[in-house]
């Protein structure tokens, strides 16, 4: 794993994370619907989500992703794609973009943590109820 990986990218609004270029090899559905990432990074929604198109003008049906209904199963469809993108906005919505064309949504949660996002070296993200992030940098 290269150093780049590693690194959280911080801008004015939103935190780039360090997941593009990653397989999603496992989907894991309890109270959350969960993505690994290879072996790098794991994605945790437990709030309400969509699943869209990143060219929404073409394709512009979303479907909601409910986890704790275990309402999830339209999410299987990013199984084994890779990940283009992967933005966490300091409003506490996570965006992230995959090669089959498909963009999973979470908004934040007023009551609850929506969406947790860790990778290697203790690197985690965390929607906030209401809507801000907290964030732990990976350790050296």
């Amino acid at each position: 794993m290269t150093e780049r990986m590693l690194a959280l990218e911080e801008h004015d609004d939103r935190w780039i994370l360090p997941f593009r270029g990653l397989r999603v090899t496992q989907i894991l559905v309890d109270h959350a619907f969960s993505l690994r990432l290879d072996d790098a990074g794991q994605v945790r929604i437990e709030g309400k989500a969509t699943l869209g198109w990143a060219a929404a003008g073409v394709r512009p049906e979303t479907i909601t992703l409910d986890p704790q209904r275990q309402d999830v199963a339209a999410g299987l469809a990013v199984f084994n794609t890779d990940v283009l993108s992967a933005v966490a906005f300091k409003s506490g919505v996570l965006r992230i973009v995959f090669s089959s064309g498909r963009l999973l949504r979470v908004p934040p949660d007023s009551d609850y943590e929506a969406w947790t996002a860790g990778g290697p070296g203790g690197m985690s993200v965390v929607s906030l109820p209401g809507g801000e992030l907290a964030v732990w940098l990976p350790r050296p």
